[in-house]
């Protein structure tokens, strides 16, 4: 298990939603500091007012750009990789710029860390990058691959390990935040379509999936977190549940590359993943590319298998979804406003 106290963080993508809550979660520690690396100096200007801690430190960069991360990694101890191109129409229109930040950046940052010195990095994915049908995902899942292969080529260097998970509720571009604020305009909520699913995860659970793989994780191994899903139907309902208003929504169908459901482990994974309680492992696959053993000897497979997606996993009620929304202080708070404005 790693230590915190004393030890230097740097945070890619820091200014997101994962970003602040992970530096957030740092400073509650005895970290010696924590460099926050994005692009973004306005959002790097309001963190700085609203953390106001010498031990958190900003450098301005882009992970594509190699040279640019000479500095944030340098003297750093461990790396939370949260940089990425998320949003899914946006990656649709421009596949080529998702694949210079997602896959070739993504790179960069393990190239720079390990020339750095640094001990561990935690590389962030996503569901979609599991079957992947759309840009957004198709590169995250060649960002998990790029981080497993550099796990498989360098054993006994940097430790690296991917974090993989659903819908973040009311991170950034995400449809909660577009249902509240349709709510207080007087529109009708927008639905893709009522069937589809989601994972349904907080901004702390996220972080919590990261700091078990920085906790417990194996070089080259893929951690999942088991998550409850929803329909988009019984999450709009929900939402108009905590504001007391009806369900009356306009169904204007699925965006560019959107699925019916998400998958976060899937069937061939489950063969070899290996059970940790609130979480799945999927451990390095360690073989080498001398495949002649394999037709003669091959590898039993005996355990049964089955995809975890969004259609599968627990599924929770209107009910359940509003209570989960009611734990997140933003949406109590809007809630509140709300009621209080009535």
């Amino acid at each position: 298990m790693h230590q915190l106290e004393n030890k230097v963080f740097c945070v890619t993508g820091g200014t997101g939603s994962f970003g602040k809550t992970m530096v957030k979660e740092l400073l509650r520690t005895k970290a010696a500091e924590i460099r926050v690396l994005s692009r973004d100096e306005a959002k790097q200007d309001q963190m700085r007012h609203d953390f106001s801690d010498d031990r958190v430190q900003f450098f301005l960069g882009d992970v594509r750009d190699l040279d640019s991360l000479s500095a944030p990694f340098f003297g750093v101890d461990h790396v939370f990789h949260a940089a990425a191109l998320k949003q899914v129409p946006s990656a649709e229109f421009f596949p080529r710029e998702a694949v210079k930040t997602n896959v070739l950046g993504s790179e960069n940052v393990l190239t720079a860390a390990s020339r750095a010195q640094v001990k561990s990095t935690v590389c962030l994915s996503t569901d979609k990058a599991v079957y992947p049908i759309n840009a957004m995902g198709m590169t995250k899942a060649l960002m998990e691959k790029t981080a497993v292969a550099f796990a498989r080529s360098n054993p006994n260097s940097m430790a690296v390990s991917i974090t993989r998970y659903g819908n973040v509720m009311m991170s950034r571009g995400s449809v909660i935040p577009l249902f509240i604020a349709q709510i207080r305009n007087g529109k009708p909520l927008s639905i893709t379509n009522p069937d589809m699913t989601r994972f349904l995860m907080s901004l702390d659970e996220s972080v919590d999936l990261v700091k078990f793989a920085f906790n417990e994780g194996e070089t080259g191994s893929t951690y999942v977190k088991k998550a409850p899903a929803a329909t988009i139907e019984t999450l709009a309902r929900a939402v108009c549940l905590l504001f007391e208003v009806p369900y009356d929504p306009i169904i204007i169908g699925p965006r560019h590359g959107e699925k019916l459901y998400e998958t976060l482990l899937s069937e061939e994974e489950s063969f070899v993943k290996v059970d940790m309680g609130d979480f799945f492992k999927i451990p390095m696959d360690v073989r080498g590319l001398d495949y002649a053993q394999y037709f003669e000897t091959g590898i039993s497979e005996t355990l049964e298998s089955a995809p975890f997606h969004s259609h599968n996993a627990k599924r929770l009620s209107e009910q359940e979804v509003a209570d989960l929304l009611m734990e997140l202080p933003e949406i109590r708070a809007e809630v509140e406003n709300w009621r209080s404005s009535k």
